[in-house]
């Protein structure tokens, strides 16, 4: 149920009444907006419980929410949610751009990759230092090395840093160094993982899984968003289907459909929805034209050379073209591309 606070309710008043739906054995999440707050119950409905609450004299209405997501849903919070983090700002008017390589191979490759993409107008920093690969005999990732060098790059441009953490085990460490934690596709339904990333209350940048439905996408944001992290980003990634002219099929309808359902910002992943690097760039321009609230792509300063994902990997120099041309777009829409 969605609990809504007369305009005239206090602070006191909005925490009383949490209490007494905490009381009601539910949990409650206090969210306010603009105009007024709302505090949406949840937990299993018992008769009575919506009569009980509107009769209360702060209360203005009490409504069911419909959505098998409660907190992430529209009918909760019909204002959309920001995630700002250093200069990233990702929803509103602001699309937010998240580029660098899929792993941290070195010093020398980070650090020029982050140079590269914070003069060309990126404002995040993505690089991969644990792995999840396909083949065990694949590279895994310098691991806690690769964090340092992150921080490092971090501290040279001011980017924030986006990696992702693949264990509840390694929720503390990678927290110590990155601004955003990344949920992999594979990791999507790893519930364990989404409640321990939910608890940091870091921004969490949550991946579509191959296979995963709209309504279990959502229910996996969910489980962060039940911990009290209002903090989550979507990313559609591509899913798994019987084409295999691209690594994935890219649907950018995803965009507009999550726009009319969630209040989160969602941003897309071309580079591993085609995971061919010439398909990027129009990938790009197309997802901002769909309304996207941001981008994260693959950007190494060879590909050729790359220890992983060299093939969907733009240069610096298209990531510039890239930028350019975003920038060109998101006007058009009244929005800043950075």
């Amino acid at each position: 149920m969605i609990v809504v606070m007369k305009r005239s309710a206090t602070e006191e008043m909005v925490q009383q009444m949490a209490q007494r739906i905490e009381n009601m054995g539910l949990k409650a999440h206090i969210i306010v907006g603009t105009e007024r707050t709302v505090i949406a119950a949840i937990g299993e409905k018992r008769n009575g419980e919506q009569a009980t609450l509107e009769s209360c004299e702060e209360v203005d209405k009490v409504v069911p929410i419909l959505a098998p997501f409660k907190i992430a849903s529209v009918e909760t919070k019909p204002e959309p949610t920001v995630v700002q983090v250093r200069d990233l700002k990702i929803g509103g008017d602001s699309i937010g751009v998240i580029a660098g390589p899929c792993s941290v191979e070195g010093e020398e490759q980070i650090l020029a990759v982050a140079q590269a993409v914070k003069q060309a107008g990126a404002t995040g920093l993505r690089g991969g230092a644990f792995k999840p690969r396909t083949s065990p005999y694949s590279f895994q990732g310098m691991k806690e090395d690769g964090l340092k060098l992150l921080a490092a790059a971090r501290d040279m441009t001011g980017l924030a840093i986006v990696t992702e953490v693949m264990t509840p085990h390694h929720v503390e460490l990678v927290a110590k160094y990155a601004d955003v934690l990344q949920i992999g596709a594979r990791n999507m339904q790893n519930y364990h993982l989404l409640q321990a990333v939910g608890e940091t209350r870091m921004p969490v940048l949550l991946k579509r899984g191959a296979s995963a439905t709209m309504d279990e996408f959502l229910l996996a944001a969910e489980y962060i968003l039940d911990q009290g992290n209002s903090q989550v980003i979507l990313c559609e990634r591509g899913v798994r289907t019987f084409e295999a002219h691209t690594r994935f099929t890219l649907p950018l309808a995803t965009v507009p459909y999550l726009h009319e359902k969630t209040h989160l910002p969602i941003i897309i992943d071309p580079s591993h929805g085609t995971g061919i690097a010439s398909l990027v760039p129009s990938m790009c321009h197309a997802s901002i034209a769909a309304g996207c609230d941001g981008l994260i792509l693959e950007v190494h300063p060879d590909p050729s050379q790359a220890l992983s994902d060299g093939a969907q990997s733009v240069t610096p120099a298209v990531f510039q073209d890239i930028m350019e041309q975003c920038r060109k777009i998101a006007e058009v829409f009244g929005r800043h591309c950075s």
